[in-house]
């Protein structure tokens, strides 16, 4: 563990020599600023930039235990935090300090913590200085470490004088000073934009190697047509022969030569001329095809090299993203009062840093969701025979086809199926009847729903649905998969497959109502040809039967709504999908290849699509839309299976017609809670405290309360209680918005039955919405 904690702080260290050297030259280029003859109000710009230089940089010395540099900013920013006020004016002697005050800071910046470039003397000498500065004490005095110029009848000597910097400063080896100033040239810190633009015309060149890959499908086509030619004329030049032959046969018995045996002649005399030219350019073209053959093998080599030199520039291992989940799993089991240990493996893996960081939502979900609905507290574990701490793994491994698969495990309760069907038949997704004939298996895959969750209460953790929802559409956004398995009382393991990159994949190009297509492979489970007999009919819908099961079939320009003249050609070809476990046979027109594509994303307003998720350039140069998987299997559900119930109505929808009780003795709290539920539609009355909001829910009818729970008189808890004890109020929703964030407390607003528990010091009006419409 120390070893870790050993080469965590080591690379914490480096990235803060960075950022230092960054603070260190713009409070430098200020400084310099500052001395020219600048407009009041620029002065004052610049003096409150190197102020906020000077203050990130203290903020960063604190962070690696630097507590030398952190003193000097500390005295830096008290003296322009003077100058922002006006207090002390800028002079010379004040910028020598200051100047010197910087230079200081760059030798320790240079220097590792272990020796030390500055003792405390110095140290305390330039902060001492800087706070006579700062109260105003420093008029002419020499500036530290000045050198005195010697008098002007000193005797000279034949030895140049060696110059000292002063006691503040101890004089460094040149030899040592330039090896430091080598090492940190050896690397130079880019901005991830200029990178990005970097990988993106890299990328572009991939065009250029499937633009030579389409040339020479064009010459072997001509090649092929030469083929043929030859073909026919071998066939016909005995012919034309023998009759010639023939015809010369007669012109000697009879003695005299026809005009049309002239031209006859003539034209064959052409046609051997033709086909000698005609073997002349068959022969050109072989060697045309040949070079072009050897070019474009050259340029997809160098495509590939510099785009996968490229890319792993940008690769970036797992482990830069799961640092920081041991300190944010601790603050949430502490919240919730469980023991939880975090093991990771596979952290060296690298993967693209775009798909890294939308991993880390990804993750910061997932954790949430197995801390708060996972991992039991230590009693409930011990009571079920298990260790009182909880185990959470992260294992990552490469898998085949360039791509990386993820494990998430806990050994916590797992998840209910029974519940999942009881959230999902609230919300309308499957019937009642349907949900009975679901295995427990088959019953897994609702978790991904939107606002299907088995929390019984809503809090800022978890509990609104929406975690595993997001947590798919991401995955799915990069064309990676997710699947869940899970023991009652065992545990539960989330498998996530993702790609290394992201920007290019091999597609399968197909034509649909004679347009094309590309389909991205790892989403094609099959591809069959099938006689038009082989199509059954089940409930009005198509189907076909492969291998034993049943499988839906549809056009895929139907599902893409497009019209296409009646194709009654007696084989069809098929694509088989799959997508959130759901397989589907789609019929195409065509499949013409499978090759690399390059993505090109999507810009506004075409940002998001419909069935769309990028677009594509083939080497001829047209452009054609990069289908998304998902969103085709669920068109094509949704098109074969009626709607069991509808769906919960959107926001700013169906609630202009609910009204909601806001009790909330904070006038300035309540009118904002006030003015944002009825910027989204609701009607709202306000209560001051539980009692007067107790008397407002007898005398009038409300869709819900939100209500903060500590108050005078009667305070939330206590008005849920009484909600709760009503026969009439008692399923009326209770949303409680509340500082009091601690465990103890989330947990009696469960005992007295909160639907939805919200801190205030992390609240987000757009959490407090999203409630609301799932509860009424």
């Amino acid at each position: 563990m120390a070893g870790k904690n050993d080469a965590f702080m080591k690379r914490l260290l480096a990235t803060f020599t960075v950022e230092a050297d960054e603070h260190i030259k713009n409070i430098t280029a200020g400084l310099i600023d500052l001395e020219k003859d600048l407009e009041p109000q620029v002065k004052a710009g610049m003096i409150e930039t190197v102020f906020r230089e000077a203050h990130s940089l203290k903020g960063a010395a604190r962070a690696v235990n630097r507590s030398d540099m952190e003193t000097i900013c500390r005295s830096l920013e008290t003296v322009f935090a003077e100058l922002k006020r006006r207090e002390i004016d800028l002079s010379p002697s004040l910028f020598d300090t200051l100047h010197r005050s910087v230079d200081m800071l760059n030798t320790i910046t240079l220097s590792p913590p272990a020796e030390a470039a500055a003792g405390p003397v110095e140290i305390s000498r330039i902060t001492e200085k800087l706070e006579q500065a700062a109260g105003g004490e420093i008029e002419t005095q020499e500036a530290i470490g000045d050198v005195k110029p010697p008098p002007e009848d000193a005797p000279r000597t034949s030895e140049p004088e060696t110059l000292s910097p002063g006691p503040e400063f101890p004089v460094r080896e040149i030899d040592e000073t330039a090896r430091k100033q080598k090492k940190s040239m050896s690397t130079v810190r880019i901005s991830m934009e200029k990178l990005d633009s970097l990988l993106r015309q890299s990328e572009e060149m991939l065009t250029l190697k499937l633009m030579a890959d389409r040339h020479l499908e064009d010459q072997l086509d001509l090649a092929h047509f030469f083929g043929l030619w030859n073909k026919q004329w071998a066939k016909i030049y005995p012919v034309i022969c023998e009759f010639h032959r023939l015809q010369e046969k007669s012109e000697k018995q009879d003695g005299k030569r026809r005009q049309d045996d002239i031209r006859f002649a003539r034209l064959l005399e052409f046609g051997e001329r033709t086909h000698d030219n005609m073997k002349i350019l068959e022969s050109k073209l072989a060697e045309l095809r040949r070079r072009s053959d050897r070019d474009r093998y050259a340029t997809g080599l160098m495509v590939d090299n510099l785009l996968g030199d490229v890319k792993q520039i940008l690769m970036l291992p797992f482990s830069t993203l799961f640092e920081a989940f041991p300190k944010l799993l601790r603050d949430l089991s502490h919240d919730q009062g469980k023991d939880v240990e975090l093991s990771i493996r596979g952290g060296e893996i690298e993967i693209d840093r775009r798909i890294l960081e939308e991993m880390r939502t990804v993750f910061i979900h997932l954790l949430r969701n197995t801390i708060d609905h996972g991992i039991e507290k230590p009693e409930a574990r011990t009571k079920n025979g298990k260790p009182p701490r909880g185990m959470i793994q992260i294992a990552v491994s490469r898998s085949e086809g360039n791509r990386v698969e993820i494990l998430l495990t806990d050994d916590g309760g797992g998840i209910d199926p029974g519940g999942l069907k009881e959230a999902s038949c609230k919300r309308g997704i499957v019937s009642e009847e349907e949900a009975r004939k679901l295995t427990e298996q088959d019953a897994l895959p609702l978790v991904f729903q939107s606002g299907v969750s088995t929390s019984p209460i809503i809090t800022d953790i978890s509990g609104r649905g929406l975690g595993l929802a997001i947590v798919r559409e991401k995955i799915e956004k990069f064309g990676g998969r997710v699947s869940i398995e899970t023991e009652r009382h065992k545990g539960t393991t989330l498998r996530m497959t993702l790609p290394l990159t992201v920007a290019t994949f091999r597609g399968v190009l197909v034509t649909a109502a004679e347009r094309p297509f590309i389909i991205p492979t790892t989403d094609v489970e099959r591809t069959v040809r099938i006689k038009r007999e082989e199509i059954r009919t089940v409930e009005n819908r198509e189907t076909l039967s492969l291998e034993g099961i049943t499988i839906p079939l549809v056009k895929l320009s139907d599902v893409l709504e497009l019209s296409e003249r009646t194709d009654e050609s007696p084989v069809i070809t098929v694509l088989i999908l799959e997508s959130r476990g759901k397989r589907i046979g789609f019929r195409v027109d065509e499949i013409l290849t499978e090759q690399e594509i390059l993505v090109k994303g999507m810009s506004q307003p075409l940002s998001r699509v419909r069935n769309i998720t990028a677009a594509t350039i083939l080497g001829s140069g047209k452009v054609v839309p990069v289908l998304n998987v998902s969103d085709l299997v669920k068109s094509a559900a949704a098109s074969a299976v009626r709607p069991v119930a509808p769906a919960a109505p959107e926001a700013g929808g169906d609630t202009a017609r609910k009204t909601v009780l806001v009790v909330e003795d904070s006038i300035t709290s309540r009118m904002l809670l006030k003015n944002i539920l009825e910027t989204s539609g609701y009607l709202v009355k306000t209560a001051v405290d539980g009692i007067d909001g107790i008397s407002q829910l007898k005398t009038e009818e409300f869709d819900a309360v939100v209500s903060d729970v500590d108050m005078p008189r009667m305070n939330g808890f206590n008005l849920t209680e009484k909600i709760r004890g009503d026969k009439k109020l008692a399923r009326l929703p209770v949303v409680l918005v509340t500082a009091l964030g601690s465990r103890e407390d989330r947990e009696r607003g469960i005992d007295v039955g909160a639907n939805a528990y919200i801190v205030k010091n992390s609240f987000d009006q757009s959490n407090l919405l999203e409630t609301l419409r799932r509860l009424v």
